[in-house]
């Protein structure tokens, strides 16, 4: 299951990298920027758990879309908690990709099917979920069969 998952992330994805490429963004930059766009500000931790991503691959991403322009610093009350928002470039570089994004999920849905897609993205939401569980509960034991030693 998890080899099966991982090849067709791959491909899927260098089929969106591939349609974003005139924006100068990748399939996580675009995410990240969207996530932020959506929260209007977001911490790490909020990025993190909003895209389900690994704490190495979402702090470069953040370097490489800071050091280009499109998402800055924000203050945050708790001077501890790192908070990124979009700068006006950073909206504009959404919007103009947004095109690019819909031309890549328009390839892959004709090529699927909008039916096959939606079925597939709830069985997918299910396994996200049961894994995202399973992976807690792991942790939670770890933790709690460390503190009995």
């Amino acid at each position: 299951m998890c080899n099966t998952l991982r090849m067709v992330t791959r491909v899927v994805t260098q089929l969106y990298d591939d349609c974003l490429r005139p924006s100068g963004l990748r399939v996580t930059q675009f995410s990240i920027l969207a996530a932020i766009a959506r929260l209007g500000e977001a911490s790490l931790k909020q990025l993190e758990d909003e895209l389900a991503i690994d704490q190495t691959t979402l702090t470069r991403s953040l370097g490489l879309l800071e050091s280009g322009g499109v998402i800055e610093r924000a203050s945050h009350p708790d001077g501890r908690i790192k908070a990124m928002r979009l700068t006006g470039k950073g909206r504009r570089t959404l919007e103009a990709t947004r095109p690019l994004w819909a031309q890549a999920q328009g390839k892959v849905l004709r090529e699927f099917g909008t039916k096959a897609w939606a079925d597939a993205q709830r069985r997918l939401t299910r396994l996200h979920h049961v894994a995202v569980r399973k992976r807690r509960l792991g942790r939670e034991r770890r933790r709690s069969s460390l503190r009995k030693v």
